[in-house]
């Protein structure tokens, strides 16, 4: 499905190989597909880096005091790659970081699935932890991601990517 009046999909449009080899390069991409940690995990690999921090975001059931079935999220991929990609290259200006990358899933999601990985590494575990923490807020702050969750009385709603 394509919007072309909002510009947002909830597929991305290049190969799925092509996006793993994006977020390994400029540290950011979208997936519509189940993100592979492992694969991630394996590119941030490094004998100099002693530290290997990620953090894996995960669809939960509830939001607030409403019970959440599914959610879809929509992304704007050109423009998240490019925001993505200055993020990290922020991220590695701010801390004391080797790499890092993240991934975040567009799509339909169930409950469980893992919606966005953020991996860092470096020499020391505190510039690993604190950029991991501040990628994700940047992500979900400034990255062209939208959810629409949907309840168990049939209904939904459009939410931010901080919603």
């Amino acid at each position: 499905m394509t919007d072309n009046i909002h510009n947002h999909s909830m597929t991305i449009k290049r190969s799925t190989d092509e996006a793993y080899l994006i977020a390994e390069r400029d540290g950011f991409a979208l997936l519509d597909i189940a993100i592979d940690e492992n694969k991630l995990k394996s590119t941030l690999d490094n004998d100099s880096c002693g530290a290997f921090v990620c953090f894996e975001g995960r669809v939960r059931n509830h939001n607030n005091a409403t019970s959440v079935d599914r959610l879809t999220y929509y992304g704007y991929e050109d423009l998240a790659i490019n925001q993505g990609r200055a993020i990290i290259e922020e991220a590695k200006k701010r801390f004391e970081i080797n790499h890092a990358i993240a991934i975040h899933r567009i799509g339909a999601l169930e409950v469980g699935d893992v919606a966005v990985w953020v991996g860092v590494v470096s020499a020391h575990r505190y510039p690993a932890f604190d950029a991991c923490r501040w990628i994700l807020d940047t992500i979900k702050a400034d990255i062209p991601v939208w959810k629409q969750e949907y309840y168990e009385d049939a209904s939904s709603k459009w939410l931010s990517n901080n919603g």
